[in-house]
């Protein structure tokens, strides 16, 4: 199978890593949107930029030209970032075979939209095909998937025949893959978390403890779950890997980008300068407005998420916001 991965940030780069790795002798190329990082990454075949310490397989191509990238490509891996997605879609527009496969990597919402990044794909190449879509979602840091731990993901797709096609070409020994058929679910969940993330950080940041972030996790879950289930999702799948796993990865690993972001908030920073000091992008930072403006549309309480919203805003201080959580009117769970 010959495979094409949009995206040379850190997740673009261990998926082809772990594609070129699992022994399926898949034709794997990269496309890079930075010449220099990409003439870099083909010389060292290392991603000193945003992956640095793991080898690129030889038998990986490496271009920053997107028809050599989509030339003959069957399946098509998205791995930028959300703000992205929609240029780099339509960029490759005219190289894309009619019988291509999408698989969706990203976690978010477009920052002006809204929309899902199913609902982007399918936007974008419509007007010249119906294209076949899948969403892989999950608790996965991409260094850990690099070095291949033991990783369990989600694919979902409204097309069960295609999930269970592409389980059985993506899933190796280390990574496992169920499938799933709700989308709207799966990509809710992993916009969502990011959010309650930078909650997390913050937790951390001033100096909070286990007991703050147990609570955390679990009364982010909940409004997860109100306000994807309002929207048309299954519970269960905010209860399965791409909800309840992914929200437990971001909000205690050390690798998350997101916790990062609420850290340094807890500690006083400016958002302005914790975001221009990141190199690769934190996705709950543009989601959490898009969260607010869909939960108030639906008319689901999201309490952290808004006080999240408040906080990146410079309205309030983490412990302001805390503070504002543990104040609220008391309710049954």
């Amino acid at each position: 199978m010959r495979i094409a991965v949009l995206g040379g940030g850190s997740w673009g780069t261990a998926l082809t890593i772990l594609l070129s790795s699992n022994r399926k002798a898949h034709a794997i190329s990269l496309w890079v949107h930075d010449p220099r990082l990409a003439e870099s990454m083909r010389r060292e075949r290392v991603n000193a930029a945003y992956l640095a310490g793991f080898e690129i397989p030889r038998g990986a191509q490496i271009t920053v030209n997107a028809a050599e990238a989509l030339d003959g490509a069957q399946v098509i891996f998205g791995a930028m970032p959300t703000a992205h997605a929609r240029n780099v879609y339509a960029m490759v527009l005219p190289h894309v075979r009619r019988d291509a496969t999408f698989v969706s990597a990203t976690k978010g919402l477009e920052p002006k939209t809204h929309q899902r990044m199913s609902e982007i794909i399918t936007q974008c190449f419509s007007p010249k095909f119906s294209p076949r879509i899948a969403v892989l979602s999950g608790p996965s840091f991409a260094a850990e998937v690099a070095r291949g731990d033991p990783t369990a993901v989600v694919l979902a797709s409204h097309d069960q025949e295609l999930a269970r096609e592409l389980q059985k070409e993506i899933a190796g020994q280390t990574f496992r893959l169920y499938t799933n058929d709700d989308v709207l679910g799966v990509e809710l969940a992993g916009a969502m978390k990011n959010v309650i993330a930078i909650a997390a950080g913050a937790c951390h940041g001033i100096g909070l403890g286990s007991n703050s972030l147990a609570a955390l996790i679990t009364r982010g879950l909940a409004e997860m779950t109100r306000l994807a289930v309002k929207l048309g999702a299954k519970p269960e799948t905010l209860g399965g890997l791409a909800g309840l796993g992914d929200l437990v990865l971001t909000c205690t690993g050390s690798l998350s980008r997101n916790r990062y972001v609420g850290v340094e908030l807890g500690k006083g920073r400016p958002l302005a300068e914790i975001l221009a000091g990141m190199r690769m992008v934190a996705e709950g930072v543009g989601t959490t407005d898009a969260l607010v403006d869909l939960a108030r549309a639906a008319n689901v309480e999201m309490p952290i998420t808004g006080q999240v919203q408040a906080i990146l805003r410079a309205e309030r201080s983490a412990r302001d916001a805390i503070r504002a959580i543990m104040e609220r009117p008391l309710k049954p769970e």
